[in-house]
Formats: C-alpha cells, structure tokens, sequence
C-alpha cells in the first residue's frame, strides 16, 4: 500500500543524514576490503563469503514485525528472484573488476548505474524520457568515458567493461525493485538475495576455488558483516527521509574511497578522472534531486 510521506520532524532528518553518512563509510570499506581480497581471490569466492557472511544478520533482521513465515507465503518469488540474480551478477561483476582500476574510479563507474535506469526506464517500464534527464545522462556518460580513458589495449578495457556491465545489472536490479509486489518489504527482500547469493556462488565454488588464509578469511568476514549493516543503516536512512535529500551524502563514499586508495594502494587520480568522476555525480545528483517529490505527496 502506498505510504503518506509527511514532512519529518528537523531531529529526524539530521538523523537520517547521519545514517546516511555511517551507511556509507561501511560500503567504503566494504569496496576497500573487497579489493584487497578480488586481488588474491576469484570473484564468486569473494561475492560468496560475502553473501554466507550476510545471511545470519539479514534473517536476524527479519525477525522483527510480522512473522517471517507469513510473509515468505506471500513473496513475490519470480521478481524478487528476477531482482536478486541481476544484482548478483552486478556484484560478482564488481568484484572481478575492482583490482583494474582505482578505487575511487571503480565505484565512481560504479555509480552510472543510475544514469543507465535513465535509459534503460522507458524501455522496460514505460516511463517518458524527460529531456533534462537525458541531457543528464549524456553529461554522466562522457564522464564514465573520462574516468576510463580507453587506449584500446585489452588490458585498459577489461576492468572498465567489467565494471560498465555491472553497473548495467545494477541498473536492472534497480528498475526491477519497481516491479517487486509492495507486500514483500526491504528486509525480506535483504534476506531473499542473501540466501540466493549464498547458494549460487557456493555452487560455483566447484569451478573456482582458493583456499583463503585465516586473516583472508577474516577480512572476507567483515565484509559480509559491514556490508549487511550498510544495508540496515541505508534503509532506516531512506525510510525517514526523501531519497533526493539524502543523495548528496551517497556520493560521500567516492571521497573515502580516494582516501582509502591512497593510503593503502597509493591511488592518485588525474585531472581528467577528477572531472569525469565530478560529471558523474553532478548528473546523477541533479536527476535525483529535481525528481524529489513534493513533500506531503503520496510514494
């Protein structure tokens, strides 16, 4: 049923800025870690430990309100099976891609995944193409092309591609969340793409396969954990708050992410990745923004 968003209270949108901001310190970790880890380990090893590692917090946090029982009988299982495979493959995607570029540069492509719902909306879900977005979408993508800096070699491209075509899952998952029946609700669905995640790639763990050291595997342990809780903050955060006025702070993660990538990999960005990053986010940013719906308006 579709929810009356009320003007919320000042304490709570500094609350939910605050979230926002937690939210995405964890994720950048998350990247930090998955980096660290996707440079000795396959890509479905690492998509797979996080996703084990996620599955006790998710049913933890399933335990809450209606009983989870009742609400699994009522589950949307083609959608919400639609949407949790498209968001594995963005996930393994980016896993396999993160040790071929920047850090920053990575999650900044990363990010574009917005831009492609832009274009990807009025095919599959019939919405119209407002002009300004696709002014926007255009700016976004020349500065995806920035960040790249294509020289044709396959070695410049593969991490790029990898990362474009994640970014393109990510961007179906995303419309696919649309689709999804309002009865089945965030945590229900964490738990969904956690458990599937957890069985796909430990299916594939039969193809590929490193044994993981002790402290490997520690880290691979925080991440699912950082990870599943840059999920639960990420949420409360959207729930008391307009997703536009939260937007501004989802793109703090590229600045930790730089920081992050200097400090542990000594990742320095050139001019031109700066500006394209900066288009990026400017044209995603500007897009979420004038879409706010006025508040009091039913969402």
């Amino acid at each position: 049923m579709p929810q009356l968003t009320l003007v919320a209270p000042r304490s709570h949108a500094l609350r939910s800025v605050g979230l926002m901001l937690l939210s995405m310190f964890c994720f950048a970790v998350v990247d930090a870690l998955a980096k660290t880890v996707a440079m000795k380990y396959p890509a479905n090893e690492v998509t797979f430990f996080r996703m084990a590692f996620g599955v006790l917090p998710a049913f933890l946090l399933c335990l809450r309100g209606q009983p989870l029982a009742q609400r699994l009988r009522h589950l949307d299982v083609r959608g919400q099976t639609i949407r949790a495979v498209t968001l594995l493959g963005a996930s393994a995607l980016f896993f396999a891609g993160l040790p071929y570029m920047a850090l920053s540069e990575a999650i900044s492509i990363a990010y574009s995944e917005a831009l492609l719902v832009i274009v990807l909306a009025p095919l599959l879900l019939r919405e119209r193409l407002l002009p300004r977005n696709a002014l926007a979408a255009l700016l976004g993508f020349t500065g995806v092309l920035m960040v790249v800096k294509p020289d044709g070699t396959e070695a410049s491209l593969l991490g790029p591609s990898l990362l474009l075509a994640s970014a393109f899952l990510g961007a179906l998952s995303m419309i696919q969340i649309r689709r999804i029946r309002e009865t089945d609700d965030s945590t229900t669905t964490v738990l969904y793409f956690t458990v599937l995640g957890a069985l796909v790639t430990g299916a594939s763990l039969a193809f590929s396969w490193r044994t993981p050291t002790l402290p490997d595997l520690g880290l691979m342990l925080a991440l699912g954990l950082l990870a599943t809780l840059g999920q639960l903050l990420f949420t409360i955060a959207v729930r008391r708050a307009h997703a536009a006025t939260l937007a501004p702070y989802t793109y703090t993660s590229i600045i930790w992410a730089s920081l992050f990538g200097y400090v542990i990999w000594g990742e320095v960005l050139s001019l031109l990745s700066l500006v394209g990053i900066l288009l990026i986010v400017g044209s995603a940013l500007a897009v979420a923004v004038l879409d706010q719906p006025p508040e009091g308006s039913v969402v």
